[in-house]
């Protein structure tokens, strides 16, 4: 078997197929997520906390070419300070949280699908008129 028919079994393989199928879907949720935390979750908690913008948040651990303060996050890293980020890692956390509590629910749902019913428990007084069928048959 030559190299090129191993790598056309293997591209075309189910699992190969399948990987590649969630990595694209994966990055498109990635952006929808993303566009739900930066566009729509981050400016209701920055009304609610008084106009923060968590974006914006930063400390500058080593001053740029110009002179602090810095009024944005790009203004800082344009002058070339060193910033300590946090309102980025604040976002960050909102994203994971946001992303495993929707992957969770879809797991969830997964799993109630693929899972079959479970039987009802037999009534006592079924079970002993089956005894009785039973004791009566011998």
């Amino acid at each position: 078997m030559g190299m090129m028919s191993e790598f056309k079994e293997f591209a075309v393989k189910g699992n190969a197929v399948d990987l590649a199928i969630g990595v694209v879907i994966g990055a498109a949720f990635g952006k929808i997520v993303d566009s739900l935390v930066t566009d729509l979750i981050m400016p209701i908690i920055a009304f609610i906390t008084g106009g923060v913008d968590f974006s914006n948040k930063f400390m500058v651990l080593k001053a740029g070419t110009t002179a602090e303060p810095y009024a944005t996050l790009e203004a800082a890293k344009k002058a070339g300070a060193v910033t300590w980020n946090y309102g980025s890692f604040i976002t960050a956390i909102v994203m994971f949280a946001i992303i495993a509590f929707v992957l969770f629910m879809i797991v969830k749902r997964l799993n109630a699908l693929k899972a079959p019913p479970a039987a009802p428990a037999t009534p006592d007084d079924v079970l002993l008129l089956r005894e009785i069928r039973d004791s009566l048959k011998k």
